[in-house]
């Protein structure tokens, strides 16, 4: 060992490069866990790549959840060309 180090050009964080995935520790209710659990048990897969796709849905814009707001407007522009056919 040396007697001193220079860290003058290091850098705060990782060391090593991610290769797609982070580890992180996060907090999850009891119920949400449970529930992952059980459903990747279901389908024979593990509970944290159930989660991963889960938040890859959550944040992709083409995955968004269908919204009564949603079916309502898409009811009134399928029926708007019906109501004027008529």
């Amino acid at each position: 060992m040396e007697s001193s180090y220079d860290f003058s050009d290091a850098k705060r964080g990782a060391v090593m490069e991610s290769k797609g995935k982070t580890r992180i520790t996060i907090w999850i209710d009891d119920e949400a866990l449970a529930a992952f659990r059980s459903r990747a048990a279901e389908e024979g897969r593990g509970y944290q790549t159930l989660i991963n796709e889960s938040l890859k849905a959550a944040v992709s814009g083409d995955s968004a959840p269908v919204t009564l707001k949603a079916i309502r407007r898409v009811l009134r522009e399928e029926l708007r060309p019906a109501e004027q056919a008529a």
